[in-house]
């Protein structure tokens, strides 16, 4: 047993616990366990559990403010007894520890800054960052009027629909999100910095920065330049076929989720980066809050950072708002040896999205599926593979069997510790 985001040992108790307790009520659910050391080695209790566990509720109902959802219980485990403290993650943010409040990092518990103070506090009165009013009032909207009469058949837009697009407030102004689709803004950091470079870095063949326009705007010009370097016709006798060296849909996908899920109060761009081999998306503000690496991978959930801006760019049919994004992208690259990367820290997502290469061996899908992710991870259990292609246990393992029986693949390792590699 380890440590983790959600999970802290205390060898005993003191109150140090409290700034963890903060960061579970903040962000999201999360244990302590009294007893256990650092290194996960059961201590027990010194003391008799129940009035330690009286000492525990005590501590938090005096220095947690406001006191948050928590449950104390007492577990033997062989012959020693530890105390289990539940925190449940809370609505009326922040929750604060003797004037501070707190936020996990990995297995760390850290005072959060004044731009993730805010963001709790508004979280504590309902209210997201695009629900802020605008700079300005004077919007006008004629981007997205066109976007609504192709997806929805809405000839003139009015301030009806802007109200029901959540984009004019009930208290009769213009928030966040309606001046990031207005024609134009003032919100200078709200743009795409986009480069194209060369064979290195060191050559820089095109750049553009898009800003001061509607998100609509932007995602349009973005996507011109995608199509521009990216997307060629090839001639075979009188026909032209148009080729696409990197998945246009993964790339509509991937820039779309980045504009959607950004954080709006870092004075920070989303900077997309395009190489000979591959692009790269780089979005400011990492995952939602209580959202974990692996949900986001793998999880086909969807914790909306952003849900009128969301809303808005569901209707208009450039995103899901159900999760699905990620298995979109990897969907594109099913047939291909290279795929796309997933790069996830506290204060960015990033996306890498890989020029295809088609493997010249003549597999079967399901074989050349499993074939081009261990080629580009190099070397993974049967449950990574499971993860990664989405197939059942069952259909891995034939599948596994088959292409070692092709001397394609070796197994490495027995039990759980088997692992898979090309031979």
């Amino acid at each position: 047993m380890k440590e983790s985001y959600n999970l802290e040992f205390k060898e005993e108790i003191s109150r140090t616990f409290l700034k963890t307790v903060s960061a579970y009520a903040n962000y999201n659910d999360g244990e302590i366990l009294f007893g256990i050391d650092d290194d996960g080695q059961l201590l027990g209790m010194k003391n008799l559990a129940t009035e330690e566990s009286l000492r525990i509720e005590n501590m938090i109902n005096d220095s947690l403010v406001p006191v948050p959802n928590f449950e104390i219980s007492v577990e033997a485990i062989g012959d020693r007894k530890v105390i289990r403290l539940a925190v449940k993650k809370g609505k009326d943010t922040p929750y604060y520890c003797k004037g501070k409040a707190y936020k996990r990092a990995d297995t760390a518990t850290i005072e959060v800054d004044r731009f993730e103070l805010r963001r709790l506090a508004m979280e504590g009165i309902n209210l997201n960052d695009e629900d802020r009013k605008a700079s300005s009032q004077e919007l006008s909207f004629a981007v997205l009027e066109r976007w609504l009469q192709e997806a929805a058949g809405i000839e003139k837009i009015n301030l009806d629909i802007l109200k029901t697009l959540n984009l004019y407030n009930k208290d009769g102004y213009y928030n966040l999100a309606g001046e990031l689709l207005a024609d134009h803004n003032e919100i200078g950091f709200s743009g795409i910095d986009i480069v194209k470079f060369g064979k290195d870095i060191s050559q820089i063949q095109f750049r553009k920065t898009i800003t001061n326009r509607s998100l609509l705007t932007q995602f349009d010009m973005a996507i011109e330049l995608f199509e521009q370097y990216y997307i060629f016709e090839e001639i075979d006798g009188y026909n032209r076929t148009k080729k696409e060296r990197i998945p246009k849909e993964a790339f509509r996908e991937s820039l779309a989720n980045a504009i959607v899920h950004r954080l709006w109060d870092i004075n920070s761009f989303i900077q997309i980066a395009m190489y000979e081999d591959q692009i790269e998306i780089n979005s400011p503000g990492g995952l939602p809050a209580g959202v974990s690496k692996e949900e986001y991978l793998y999880g086909n959930i969807s914790v909306l950072r952003n849900p009128i801006i969301a809303g808005v760019f569901d209707r208009l049919n450039i995103i899901e708002k159900f999760g699905t994004g990620i298995a979109r992208i990897n969907e594109e690259y099913l047939h291909s040896m290279t795929k796309p990367l997933f790069d996830v820290s506290e204060n960015r997502i990033r996306i890498v999205l890989p020029v295809i290469k088609i493997d010249k061996l003549d597999l079967p899908e399901d074989e050349g599926i499993v074939y081009g992710v261990l080629k580009e991870a190099g070397e993974l259990t049967r449950k990574a593979i499971d993860l990664k292609t989405g197939f059942d246990k069952t259909k891995t393992i034939r599948v596994l069997n088959k292409l070692t029986t092709r001397q394609l693949i070796t197994k490495e390792g027995s039990g759980r510790s088997v692992t898979y590699k090309l031979k």
